[in-house]
C-alpha cells in the first residue's frame, strides 16, 4: 500500500504536468494543499464516484478555484468519470477540465469557483440547506439528511468581502457541519501578503462564532486528521482549520514563492520536483498501486447502499415524508397540483383588479405560492419591510430549525452567493430580495448563478426613479439592461398584480437559470385583459391594447410605464392615429418565442415604435430600430417625490405624444 505522501504526490505530479502541458495554470495551490486533500478525501469524505449526485454525499468546494488541478486530480484518482485524457486537455476547448472548476462540466464539481470568496459563500448555502432539510425531514432513528460541507480557501478568499459576509452569517446560524480549511501559505499573486493582509484571521473567525483550530501543519497527515476529527465533533459551530502550508510544496526552487502561484513550473523545475518527491514515473503516469490506494468506488457504493437501505426503512415509517423527500430532493419536481393551483391564483388576481405596488403584489404571490410549495426558502438583505418578502407562513430558520425564511442582514453579495449554494445543494427553491440598485453589490454572485444555469429567484424592488426621495444613490438606471443582457437570466418587470403572479410562476418553474423579478415601490393600476391576453403574459410580451386596423405606431412599455403607454395611446387615438400598446414584462422570454408569434405582436412592417421605460434608453433600440424612439433615462436621477421625477424626466403623456407624432412625420 502506498504511503500517504505517495498518494498526495500523485496530486502534485498530475497538477504540475497538466499545467505544464497547457502552458498555463496555477500549480502552487494543488502542490501546497495535496496533503490536506489526501487526508480529507481518503479518510473522511462521504461520496460515491459512480453516482456524483447521490443526495446524502458530503459536499466539497474548492473556493480557491484557480487551483483547479487539485480537484481534477482528486476526481480522477478516486474514480470519477474524468479519464486521464481529460487531464491532458486541461484548459483546452470543450474539455472537462476548464481553467477554473465549472458546475455542469465535470462530475463531482459541486459549484463554479474562480471569483475568490464565491466558493465559501456557496458552501455556507449548502450547509444551510443541509441543516434545514435535516430539520424538515429527519426523524428519530432516521437521519436521511446527514452530511458535511467541506471548503478549501486561500488567502485571497479571506480578503474578499463576500467571505466576511457569508462567514459571519454562518457563525450566527451555528452551521456545525461546515468545515473550512484555510490554506495559510502567506502568498498571493503580488508576493508575500504581510504588506496587505495582516488580519488576525483566527480571532476574526472566533468573533464570528466559529470553532477555530489554529496552527495545523498542512503537511502533517496526523495533525490534519486530528483537526478534522475535532471539527466533526463540534456540532454547534462551523469550524475553520488553519493550515500552515508551503505554496508549491515539492518544487525545490520555487516553493514558498509567488513564482509558482500562477505559472507553469517549467520542464527543468518539474524534473527537479520529481527527484525531490521521489517520483520516478513519466508525465501523466500513475502506478497501479497508487490508483488502488485512491479508488473510492467500492466504499462509495457501500455508502450509498447503506443510505438506500435506511431510506427504505424511512419510507416504511414515514411514507408521506418520504414521498415529499423524493419529490423535492431526489427528483426536483413541483407538486402534481401546482399548475392547476397556480393558474387559479393568476386568474383570481386578474379578477380582483387591485391597484397596488408590484412589490405588494409580489408579497401576495409569495404567500400564495408559499402555501403550495414547502420548498420555497426566502429571505431579504435587511429589507423585509420594504421588499415585502415575509408572508403569513414565514418561519425564520434562526428561530426554528425547520423554517423557510433567512434574515440575511445587510449582506446583498453574501445573500446571493449563499442562494447559489442552497440551489446547488437541492431541495429548495430560493428567493432573496434587496433594492434593485443594490444588485450592484451582488452582481458577481448573480452572474455566477446565470453562468451555472441554476434556479434562483432574485427579487428586486424600488425599480426606478419612481421610488423617489432617496435620490440617485437608490435609483437604478442601467441595472435592468445589465440583467437582461446577462446570458441565462430571465428578467421580469410586471405592470400590475396579474403580471406579477405570472412572473412568479415562471420563475418557480424555470430550472435552467435564475430569474430577476423587478418590482415598483409605487402603486400601479390594474390592467384589463381577456383570457387570451392573460395567457400571453407568460410569453414575455403581448398586445395589451390594439386599434381596429394596422397600427401607425406601437408603444412598447414595461412595469410602471404601462399605465403611461395606455394613457398616451388614448391621447394619440383621439388625434386620429392607429395605436397598439405592447406590454413586455420579459424581453428575454419574448425573444425566445417563435417568429410567427413575435411578428403577431411586433409586425416588421410597422417600423414606427416607441419604447417607454424608466431605465436606460440604449437597450430598447433593438426593438424600435432607426425609425423609432425611446422615452427613458440617459442620466442619473434626482431626489424628489416620484411623481415629480417622472414629470421632470419626460415620463408624461405630452412627451410620448410629441415623440410619436415626430416619428410619424419623419
Amino acid at each position: 500500500m502506498p504511503s500517504r505522501k505517495e498518494l498526495a504526490n500523485a496530486i502534485r505530479v498530475l497538477s504540475m504536468d497538466a499545467v505544464q502541458k497547457a502552458k498555463s495554470g496555477h500549480p502552487g495551490a494543488p502542490l501546497g494543499m495535496a496533503d490536506i486533500a489526501e487526508v480529507l478525501w481518503n479518510d473522511f469524505l462521504k461520496h460515491n464516484p459512480v453516482n456524483a449526485k447521490w443526495a446524502d454525499r458530503d459536499r466539497f468546494v474548492l473556493s480557491n478555484g484557480h487551483g483547479s488541478m487539485l480537484i481534477y486530480s482528486l476526481l480522477h484518482l478516486s474514480g470519477y468519470n474524468l479519464p486521464m485524457e481529460e487531464l491532458k486537455q486541461f484548459r483546452q476547448l470543450h474539455s472537462k477540465t476548464p481553467g477554473h472548476p465549472e458546475y455542469g462540466y465535470t462530475d463531482g464539481v459541486e459549484t463554479t469557483t474562480g471569483p475568490l470568496g464565491a466558493g465559501i459563500s456557496n458552501a455556507v448555502g449548502m450547509a444551510i440547506a443541509e441543516k434545514t432539510l435535516a430539520a424538515q425531514f429527519n426523524r428519530e432513528g432516521h437521519d436521511i439528511v446527514d452530511h458535511f460541507t467541506y471548503c478549501f480557501m486561500g488567502d485571497g478568499c479571506m480578503m474578499e468581502g463576500i467571505s466576511h459576509e457569508a462567514c459571519s452569517l454562518a457563525g450566527t446560524l451555528g452551521l456545525g457541519k461546515l468545515v473550512a480549511f484555510w490554506d495559510d501559505n502567506g502568498i498571493s499573486i503580488d508576493g508575500h501578503v504581510e504588506g496587505w493582509f495582516s488580519d488576525d484571521t483566527p480571532k476574526r473567525f472566533e468573533a464570528y462564532g466559529w470553532h477555530v483550530i489554529s496552527d495545523v501543519d498542512g503537511h502533517d497527515a496526523a495533525a490534519i486528521k486530528a483537526a478534522i476529527e475535532a471539527a466533526q465533533a463540534e456540532t454547534n459551530k462551523p469550524t475553520l482549520i488553519c493550515c500552515k502550508t508551503v505554496i508549491g510544496y515539492g518544487s525545490p526552487n520555487k516553493s514558498g514563492s509567488h513564482d509558482c502561484h500562477g505559472a507553469p513550473l517549467g520542464d527543468e523545475e518539474i524534473a527537479a520536483a520529481r527527484e525531490f518527491l521521489g517520483w520516478p514515473h513519466a508525465p501523466f503516469e500513475i502506478p497501479a498501486d497508487v490508483y488502488t490506494g485512491w479508488d473510492a468506488k467500492e466504499q462509495g457504493a457501500a455508502n450509498e447502499e447503506k443510505w438506500n437501505a435506511g431510506f427504505e426503512a424511512y419510507k416504511t415509517a414515514y411514507p408521506e415524508l418520504a414521498a415529499e423527500f423524493e419529490r423535492r430532493v431526489l427528483n426536483g419536481e413541483l407538486p402534481a397540483d401546482f399548475e392547476e393551483k397556480a393558474q387559479a391564483f393568476i386568474k383570481e388576481t386578474q379578477e380582483k383588479s387591485e391597484n397596488i405596488a408590484s412589490r405588494k403584489a409580489s408579497q401576495n404571490a409569495i404567500g400564495a405560492f408559499g402555501a403550495m410549495l414547502p420548498e420555497l426558502l426566502g429571505g431579504s438583505a435587511d429589507l423585509a419591510g420594504s421588499n415585502l418578502t415575509l408572508w403569513s407562513g414565514s418561519k425564520g430558520i434562526q428561530d426554528e430549525a425547520d423554517g423557510n425564511y433567512i434574515y440575511y442582514g445587510v449582506r446583498e453579495f453574501g445573500m446571493s452567493g449563499i442562494m447559489n449554494g442552497a440551489s446547488l445543494h437541492g431541495g429548495f427553491i430560493n428567493y432573496g430580495a434587496t433594492f434593485l440598485m443594490f444588485m450592484e453589490y451582488a452582481r458577481n454572485a448573480v452572474r455566477m448563478s446565470a453562468l451555472m444555469g441554476i434556479q434562483n429567484v432574485f427579487v428586486y424592488t424600488h425599480d426606478s426613479i419612481g421610488q423617489g426621495e432617496d435620490g440617485p444613490t437608490h435609483q437604478p438606471i442601467e441595472q435592468i439592461a445589465n440583467l437582461r443582457m446577462t446570458p441565462n437570466m430571465a428578467l421580469w418587470r410586471p405592470a400590475d398584480a396579474a403580471e406579477t403572479a405570472v412572473a412568479w410562476k415562471a420563475a418557480i418553474e424555470r430550472r435552467d437559470g435564475p430569474s430577476s423579478l423587478v418590482f415598483s415601490r409605487q402603486g400601479l393600476p390594474a390592467q384589463a385583459r381577456t383570457d387570451e391576453q392573460l395567457a400571453n403574459v407568460a410569453k414575455g410580451g403581448y398586445v395589451l391594447a390594439d386599434c381596429e386596423g394596422t397600427p401607425d405606431v406601437i408603444l412598447i412599455a414595461t412595469g410602471s410605464e404601462i399605465a403611461l403607454a395606455q394613457e398616451s395611446a388614448k391621447a394619440l387615438t383621439e388625434k386620429g392615429h392607429q395605436v397598439r400598446v405592447v406590454s413586455m414584462p420579459s424581453t428575454n422570454v419574448f425573444d425566445a418565442q417563435d417568429a410567427a408569434y413575435k411578428e403577431s405582436v411586433l409586425p416588421k412592417a410597422v417600423t414606427k415604435r416607441i419604447a417607454i421605460e424608466a431605465a436606460h434608453v440604449d437597450f430598447w433600440y433593438k426593438y424600435v430600430g432607426f425609425d423609432g424612439d425611446v422615452v427613458g433615462m440617459t442620466t442619473f436621477g434626482e431626489s424628489a417625490p416620484g411623481g415629480a421625477l417622472m414629470k421632470h424626466f419626460g415620463f408624461t403623456v405630452d412627451n410620448v405624444v410629441e415623440k410619436a407624432e415626430a416619428i410619424l412625420k419623419a
